[in-house]
This record gives C-alpha cells, structure tokens and sequence, in this order.
C-alpha cells in the first residue's frame, strides 16, 4: 500500500516538474514555521535611535466611560490619554472598543506595531526609509486592517473570540493570510506560530477587559507577553 502511494507521488510529481525531495523539503519548512520543536522568537531589527524604540515593558489603563448614549474607551499610560477615544464603531455592541490591546500583542510578539509606534510618537524618523516604509500610513492602515479582518472571524460561526482555541490550533489559512498581507515588511519574516501567539494573546486579555469593563494591561516586550490586571473600582466604570 505503502510503495503503491509512494509511486503515485512520484509519478504526480514527475508529471509537473517536480522534485521530491524539494517537496519534502517544503513540507519540512512549512511545520517548523507553524509547529517547530523548539520556539525561538524571531526578532525584528529595531533600527532607529534608542529614543525611538518601544519600552520593554508599558502599562496601559483602558478606562470604559460612558458619554451619552455611547461606552468609549479611553487608553492611558501614566495617566496620560494615549490616542483617542474609541466605540466599537458599530450598530452591534461588540466590545471593538477595547481593540488597542490587539495592537499592544503584536507589539509584544512581534515586536512590530505601527499603530503603537504612532500612538507613543515612536516612528523612527533618523531613518527616512523605516518611517516610510515600516512607520508609515500605509503600515498604519494595513495594521488596523488585519486586526479587524481577525476580529470579525473570532466573532463568526460561534468561534467565541477564540475563547477555546488552544495553541496550534488556529486556522491554518487565516495566518497565511495574514503573511502575505504582511508581504514587504519585515514583519513578514516572523513565522506563523509567533503570529498565532500574538493573536490568541491579544484575545485572551481582550475577552477579560470586555468582561471587566477596564482594566490595566502590562505589556513586557522582553518576555512576549500580556499580562491583566482588572481595573480598579471607579465610578467611571460603566
């Protein structure tokens, strides 16, 4: 059975050019980027001066308020708002609003966000090429993008905010996705398993900030982590 398969494979593969061992080559290349043996975090050049780079570790206070008939998010750090604030843009509560902490994982897994780099006045400007090209708009846009196409497929058919899915397991095809929405920056060479990690990190701290309504979240660069802290009783809690 076994060398009948193997003749298939063979034939199938000489039918297009194909070399085996190549092939197993490629499948070798694509498990070790989504389930390698040992994880080893692949770190962006940070480029820049040292002023420009991202703190090893922030703690952001989201504070939800309710102004009107609206529930806004206002992100701190030090006490000092971060931006501006944020409803879920929505006709549908759906707790959008707390999406900066997508923003800060991808910051503390990949050591790639344009939108935090904005947020913090952080785009690299000793280096022209890098605030254009890495810093830039269209990073910017890009960015927010993958965070809301993620966002709206953790929402859809009952996957609960990936609530129950474990490491390993994300869809294949949405992390390829992702990476050739990437195409061109450096953060196209992080393999895919580090995405997934920034991911479902970014939706477990997010889950508990929609449930707490708040809270204070650390991000610790140098670890590649999250960490939540619910929010401190405050009458601006709603």
């Amino acid at each position: 059975m076994f060398g009948q398969l193997l003749g298939d494979l063979a034939l199938v593969s000489a039918c297009f050019a194909l070399e085996l061992g190549e092939i197993a080559n490629q499948n070798l290349l694509k498990i070790y980027d989504r389930w390698p043996p040992q994880k080893r975090y692949y770190l962006i050049e940070p480029g820049g001066k040292d002023f420009e780079q991202f703190p090893a570790r922030m703690e952001v206070e989201f504070i939800q308020r309710k102004i009107g008939n609206r529930l806004m998010v206002v992100q701190q750090i030090k006490g000092l708002n971060i931006g501006d604030p944020l409803t879920d843009n929505s006709r549908r509560a759906d707790g959008y609003r707390f999406h900066d902490v997508f923003h800060l994982s991808y910051a503390a897994h990949l050591g790639w966000s344009p939108v935090i780099r904005a947020l913090l006045k952080l785009k690299r400007k000793s280096e022209p090429q890098l605030d254009e090209n890495e810093d830039g708009a269209r990073a910017i846009i890009l960015e927010e993008g993958i965070a809301t196409w993620i966002f709206n497929h953790a929402k859809g058919n009952d996957r609960k905010l990936y609530a129950d899915v474990p490491p390993g397991r994300l869809d294949y095809s949405l992390l390829k996705q992702i990476r050739s929405m990437v195409d061109g920056l450096m953060v196209a060479n992080c393999p895919l398993w580090q995405w997934e990690n920034a991911i479902l990190d970014g939706f477990r701290v997010f889950r508990e900030l929609y449930h707490h309504k708040g809270g204070i979240v650390i991000v610790d660069l140098k670890r590649h982590k999250l960490i939540f802290n619910p929010p401190v009783p405050s009458t601006e809690i709603i």
